[in-house]
């Protein structure tokens, strides 16, 4: 699937919008890619092609000498410990969770667009990091397989990164690129 600028950041800004997101891609510059989620949450380093993200904390007053906010500032392993890896399918599902609070496909009940578009949507984004991409989360949904994330059970659970009460996401990595789409939520 070959997609354009256009199309994915007219994705990203509709499944995202009404969340508190973090959506970023920097490059993938170092073989331990959780460096580069670093540099992501820091805010170091720019999208490689220049596309547009959301960032929900852009111009928050709290990030004033703070640059990963809403991120807490973690050394690599720790992010690492707390990252898993999904396969695609729970990758695409999980993007379709992270459209607002809960990290829940119910989530999808408040668009207009029915889920196959929605789903189109979620597939637009990923298609970007191409076919070998991998994709890691902090979500913790376990499905009957290794590495699968299930939506219907109620039992679920997540490491958080940020200074939230609750934060959720997907990193995908590439061999080229490193993209983190992250939601957060405080109660």
């Amino acid at each position: 699937m070959s997609i354009d600028q256009a199309s994915w950041e007219a994705a990203v800004r509709h499944l995202y919008e009404d969340a508190y997101p973090y959506d970023a891609t920097g490059p993938r510059c170092h073989e331990d890619w959780v460096l580069d989620v670093l540099s992501l949450m820091a805010r170091a380093v720019p999208d490689p092609r220049d596309w547009s993200g959301l960032d929900g904390a852009a111009q928050d007053p709290e990030r004033d000498g703070f640059p990963t906010y809403p991120f807490a500032a973690h050394p690599p392993e720790y992010v690492a410990a707390r990252l898993k890896e999904i396969d695609r399918a729970s990758a695409e599902n999980l993007l379709l969770a992270l459209t607002d609070d809960s990290c829940t496909l119910s989530n999808l009940s408040r668009f207009t667009e029915s889920e196959e578009e929605l789903r189109a949507m979620a597939c637009t984004i990923l298609a970007r990091y191409g076919d070998g991409a991998r994709y890691h989360t902090n979500v913790s949904r376990p499905g009957h397989v290794r590495g699968t994330l299930d939506f219907r059970t109620r039992n679920w659970g997540y490491s958080p990164l940020s200074v939230y009460t609750e934060d959720y996401g997907l990193i995908v990595v590439s061999d080229t690129e490193v993209g983190m789409f992250w939601n957060f939520s405080d109660y």
